[in-house]
């Protein structure tokens, strides 16, 4: 018991350290411990540790009443590895890197000069083309995500899980009303609270409530869990988080039924103070196929647009054999009162049937898309990948311009040593005009993309 007490408190504080360290480190490779400006960044440092103190706060509240019952019986552990898995907590992460090569700027004719964030007005890619530049076609390194996971989710009583996500997709799938004043989506806010949320789970019922991730799509944030390096349209545009409570019902071992109430797509704070419902039904008769439907309807879905919208999404998936995959995810959305932006010029203007919107325009805006995937294990080190995408988007409501979007996605993927996986892919997508900006000027039908990706899970 002894051992138990000098060990625990060491275990405990060593959780903030680790957080105090990663801040540093994390401003660091920044570029904000460099030199006598780094005093000017401190802010945006505590801004992160901030996130980073909530993160094992909770982890305390979550984990203290399992510890409190580990040490009642007087079970010795020696590190706090040992102190998590004896408190039920799991704590798991993981770092995606990549590079990418496009034969254009990675942005639309329309877009601002640069440099874009990823997923803000103006991209072709929403997260692997941060910092497109107008001038010169796009080739970068990409620190797309670090992630920390920790969760406590126990099939019956309270849990929580925290995700937290650094790097440069952390501006895009930011939401809004959370975070630095003025940092969402401007590049300054690279690090992520992306969900929080308290559990409680009884029988076949599951209730959270905070912030979590959309039901809608095929691909998710973690970017292990998807098939290919870059994202499709439909995600990228679509939902990403939502602020509110879900309940999740396990009807039999076939199907699950969920209801919720949130502010809307990405918002911690409602901008119009309106409310979506959601709903979903998932089925899965046996293991070969499963059919999951979500619908999203409300006021104030999309941020700062008070009209109604709804989001419809369908995902099929067929385990042809132990080794193939396929996928079918079809979005049917609207939203009423839509603002497109106008200005009479052709940078930062929605492009409306072939037309510069001269000033600020409100329409209905409708918008679907259907993605098909393949993922073929070869073996237990290889597999191919293949995502086809069609979106269209007849007011530009959600790409700036109303147009046809198409792209054909091949990936291979490499395992050389466990939770390691290497990706090599290559994109081609079209327009059904000439709507992709080129190094020179000029707007052309066609880009393609040249991309390799490292992804580490522990």
């Amino acid at each position: 018991m002894g051992g138990l007490k000098s060990r625990l408190p060491l275990a405990i504080i060593s959780i903030p350290l680790a957080a105090f360290k990663f801040g540093r480190t994390f401003s660091r490779d920044s570029g904000q411990c460099a030199g006598p400006e780094s005093v000017m960044l401190k802010p945006r440092r505590n801004f992160i540790l901030k996130k980073l103190t909530c993160l094992f706060t909770l982890s305390c509240f979550i984990s203290f009443p399992a510890m409190a019952d580990y040490a009642s019986n007087g079970a010795p552990f020696q590190t706090l590895s040992q102190a998590l898995d004896a408190s039920g907590i799991s704590l798991t992460g993981y770092v995606d890197a990549a590079y990418s090569d496009i034969n254009s700027t990675g942005l639309f004719v329309n877009s601002a000069a640069g440099p874009v964030v990823g997923g803000a007005a103006g991209n072709t890619h929403i997260f692997d083309a941060a910092g497109a530049t107008q001038g010169r076609n796009y080739s970068a390194f990409n620190m797309q995500q670090f992630a920390l996971i920790l969760a406590r989710q126990p099939k019956e009583g309270f849990g929580g899980y925290v995700n937290m996500t650094a790097g440069q997709d952390a501006a895009t799938i930011a939401s809004m009303g959370f975070g630095a004043p003025g940092s969402v989506n401007d590049g300054s806010h690279n690090a992520d609270l992306t969900q929080a949320y308290g559990s409680y789970a009884q029988g076949g019922l599951t209730v959270i409530a905070g912030k979590f991730a959309t039901l809608a799509g095929e691909e998710l944030i973690t970017s292990p869990s998807n098939f290919n390096y870059t994202h499709s349209w439909m995600f990228g545009w679509g939902p990403y988080t939502h602020t509110g409570v879900r309940a999740t019902y396990a009807v039999n071992g076939m199907v699950t039924l969920v209801a919720g109430v949130n502010n809307g797509f990405d918002q911690v704070s409602s901008g119009t103070g309106g409310k979506t419902g959601e709903f979903a039904i998932d089925v899965a008769p046996d293991s070969m196929f499963s059919l999951n439907t979500s619908y999203y309807r409300g006021k104030g879905m999309m941020s700062a647009m008070p009209g109604t919208g709804s989001y419809l999404d369908m995902i099929g998936t067929v385990n042809a054999t132990s080794r193939l995959t396929l996928v079918a995810d079809y979005a049917n959305a609207r939203q009423d009162d839509a603002l497109l932006t106008g200005s009479g010029t052709l940078q930062g203007s929605n492009i409306l049937n072939g037309q510069i919107l001269p000033a600020n325009t409100t329409v209905n805006a409708k918008w679907h898309a259907l993605a098909l995937y393949a993922n073929y294990r070869i073996d237990d080190q290889w597999r191919v990948a293949y995502r086809n995408e069609n979106f269209d988007d007849p007011q530009g409501f959600r790409s700036g311009i109303s147009q046809r979007l198409m792209s054909n996605t091949l990936t291979l993927g490499f395992v050389p040593v466990r939770n390691t996986e290497l990706r090599a892919e290559i994109r081609q997508d079209r327009s059904s005009g000439d709507y992709f900006l080129n190094a020179d000027g000029a707007g052309k039908s066609t880009q393609m993309t040249y991309a390799m990706e490292a992804l580490y899970q522990f």
